[in-house]
């Protein structure tokens, strides 16, 4: 497998499914949101979206297997998947907030070998393959080298359902808030995690995630030097469905503050 062709095959694909969705904001029809559960909207926008992109990714690997947000497919692959969030950021989307993308994953045997996320509205498009780096609009990047917390601008997200764990996020929260430059929520996990890949953020950490938010974004991370862990300090975040995402150097102390309040 030629990883860098089948990437930048990819990049060609979301970038296509990408020029749709800007055509679609600047017509789009609030009344035609529909609901998949509480404060979890859903548009036309998704759905068309998430079926160009697996009509044409089916064509690169037609046997691959498909995880996608909304379900337009979803079947088993023997060897490779494909991890879709067709439009991550549909809130803003929604509400004609400038902050939302694409993101697709390749993982092959279980394993990232592709990851490629396209902001929308800026035109930045970021992806990493197996032997290769993590690039932004072919530019190589890679993360931060801020040392600590309270040299870092930092990321995150709030839960907008099962909101179970709230209290102690909100004092972790109020930790980092106190302790670093800042902490930012853009309303995109994918576009976060990118942000971190390139060390525009030192950190990203957030809970209750599906796959299809981070597939692409931590392999990113991983390939641009950070390193992704779950709140725990393992590597168990696709079950766990948390991410703890930095440059490397704050993973100690972010993973400190975090286990105070997440046991």
């Amino acid at each position: 497998m030629n990883y860098e062709l089948l990437c930048n095959k990819v990049i060609s694909i979301v970038r296509l499914t990408g020029n749709f969705i800007r055509k679609e904001s600047m017509q789009f029809d609030v009344n035609k949101i529909e609901y998949k559960g509480l404060n979890d909207m859903v548009s036309y926008v998704d759905k068309t979206a998430e079926q160009k992109l697996v009509q044409n990714l089916e064509k690169l690997i037609p046997d691959a297997g498909f995880i996608t947000e909304e379900k337009t497919v979803n079947r088993d692959g023997k060897t490779y998947t494909w991890i879709i969030d067709p439009l991550d950021g549909t809130t803003n989307f929604i509400h004609g907030i400038p902050a939302y993308g694409i993101s697709v994953a390749l993982y092959e045997d279980g394993v990232p070998v592709i990851g490629v996320v396209c902001e929308l509205n800026r035109g930045e498009m970021f992806y990493a393959y197996k032997g290769g780096s993590a690039y932004l609009n072919k530019k190589e990047i890679g993360v931060s080298a801020n040392p600590d917390i309270k040299s870092s601008l930092l990321a995150t997200g709030f839960p907008y359902y099962q909101f179970d764990k709230q209290a102690q996020y909100l004092k972790l929260l109020e930790e980092m808030m106190q302790k670093s430059h800042g902490v930012r929520r853009i309303g995109a996990a994918a576009i976060d995690l990118v942000y971190t890949a390139c060390g525009r953020f030192d950190a990203f950490f957030e809970y209750n995630l599906q796959q299809w938010d981070f597939a692409a974004g931590c392999f990113i991370v991983q390939q641009a030097g950070g390193e992704v862990f779950d709140f725990s300090g393992g590597n168990d975040y696709f079950v766990k469905r948390e991410i703890l995402a930095t440059n490397g150097k704050l993973t100690d102390e972010m993973l400190e503050a975090i286990k105070r309040y997440f046991k």
